[in-house]
């Protein structure tokens, strides 16, 4: 008999270091807000007065509003999901948006987003881990992109753009390494983005994408029981 197994992954935290948590006030703002709005401006599912769906890549997540958790389906329905980052991120988003804001209109970089002068020092997007891990595989890094439904984008040597939200976007550029250069990567944003999430939440998300492509198809393994 298979199994899945999600890979245990260490404690999320935030740009300071914490240990990332969801306020409670956060909660009790949400159930204040109408599902039906928040579905027509984000694109989530309704599944019940107290319950959204929505894509995270390539697998859906359950947004138990009643009892203020991220749930995910495995073979004894939708269970309780341990994914503080995401959770957060979703939370934020979700008590943010109030309008519909185009994308793939303007794709910019950290730098250009109003609250750029955050992401320097402790507070700078993590892609070393990702560097060391694709830096000279862009077969591999093109895999996990692909497993995490990435569409391919012509804007380096390999780009993807990846769905977190519906309607959040997130483009990875990946330069590979050689002899003479060092590889680089660069993680784009639709300007769009600073409208709903405040820069330490773009910070937490773009952490949890990128921990996803460093898992790739082993996030989820099969074992024989």
């Amino acid at each position: 008999m298979q199994q899945r197994r999600l890979k245990k992954r260490p404690p999320a935290m935030a740009p300071d270091g914490s240990r990332v948590n969801v306020a409670v006030e956060y909660w009790d703002q949400l159930q204040q807000k109408d599902n039906n709005t928040l579905c027509n401006l984000t694109l989530f599912d309704p599944i019940s007065s107290g319950s959204l769906l929505f894509r995270f890549l390539r697998e859906d997540v359950m947004v138990d509003i009643d009892n203020r958790c991220l749930k995910r389906s495995d073979e004894a329905g939708w269970v309780t999901t341990d994914d503080p980052l995401l959770e957060l991120v979703t939370v934020m988003y979700l008590l943010n948006v109030k309008d519909i804001h185009p994308i793939g209109r303007e794709i910019v970089g950290v730098k250009d987003l109003k609250e750029g002068h955050f992401f320097q020092g402790p507070h700078a997007l993590k892609t070393d881990p990702l560097l060391k891990r694709y830096g000279h595989d862009l077969k591999g890094f093109r895999q996990s992109a692909d497993y995490l439904d990435g569409e391919a984008r012509d804007m380096a040597d390999a780009a993807y753009r990846l769905s977190p939200f519906p309607r959040i976007h997130l483009y990875y550029l990946l330069w590979e390494g050689d002899e003479e250069f060092e590889p680089r990567l660069t993680v784009l944003f639709d300007r769009s983005i600073e409208n709903v999430l405040a820069a330490d939440a773009i910070w937490a998300l773009v952490n949890r994408v990128s921990t996803a492509l460093i898992d790739g198809p082993s996030e989820i393994e099969n074992i024989e029981e």
